[in-house]
């Protein structure tokens, strides 16, 4: 068996998860990883395979693009090079978090994101109000020469001190966000190009 990949920077988000609840960085993805999976998500888009999102879970789900108008196809290991790279490289993410903060997390899961020109996600959580097994929220974004002129931003609520105030946080190719699922609430901006991004979460086992 292979050792699960290390990344100079899983310290630095398990630091920055304990001390605020979310982190940022810059760089995350090597290029050529992020290349290889821009180039998958548009190659999945461009045969059909990515669908509308739905809002809620399991018999309750719906398709409303007044409040998410994303189109997403969920990863699964083996799919492709690119896509073993990247879970591999998110479950040493998941050590690093469990050895540091003991969250006690189980596995991933993650999906291609593709937002059309225009399109947005209104402010949520994500953690389900009868699930509570999502526990770290991780996007990365996959998007070349994106510009602060492009839109797009991730929009983070924060409660600081008992005042809210929000961080906006462009998609940039090969950056990464995570936070807490259950405590930060969030939205997606309408860009004025295509958007992609793979956003994916930690889970403990169980669930209520």
């Amino acid at each position: 068996m292979s050792a699960i990949p290390h990344h100079p920077l899983f310290s630095r988000i398990v630091d920055d998860l304990a001390s605020r609840g979310w982190s940022r960085q810059r760089i995350f993805l090597p290029d050529d990883l992020t290349l290889e999976l821009a180039n998958e998500c548009h190659e999945r888009a461009n045969r059909g395979a990515l669908t509308p999102a739905a809002i809620g879970r399991g018999a309750g789900q719906q398709v409303r693009e007044g409040v998410r108008g994303d189109r997403i196809q969920w990863l699964e290991a083996g799919q492709s090079a690119a896509c073993d790279r990247y879970l591999e490289l998110m479950d040493g993410l998941r050590q690093a978090l469990n050895q540091g903060l003991y969250l006690g997390l189980a596995d991933f899961e993650s999906h291609f994101a593709c937002y059309p020109p225009g399109a947005f996600y209104q402010r949520h959580l994500d953690r389900f109000r009868d699930d509570d097994r999502r526990t770290v929220s991780a996007l990365v974004y996959l998007n070349r020469d994106w510009l602060p002129e492009h839109g797009g931003a991730l929009r983070l609520y924060l409660d600081e001190d008992g005042v809210e105030r929000s961080e906006d946080i462009l998609p940039l190719g090969g950056s990464l966000v995570v936070f807490l699922s259950g405590e930060l609430p969030h939205e997606v901006l309408p860009a004025s190009r295509e958007r992609l991004s793979l956003a994916g979460w930690f889970r403990r086992r169980g669930g209520l």
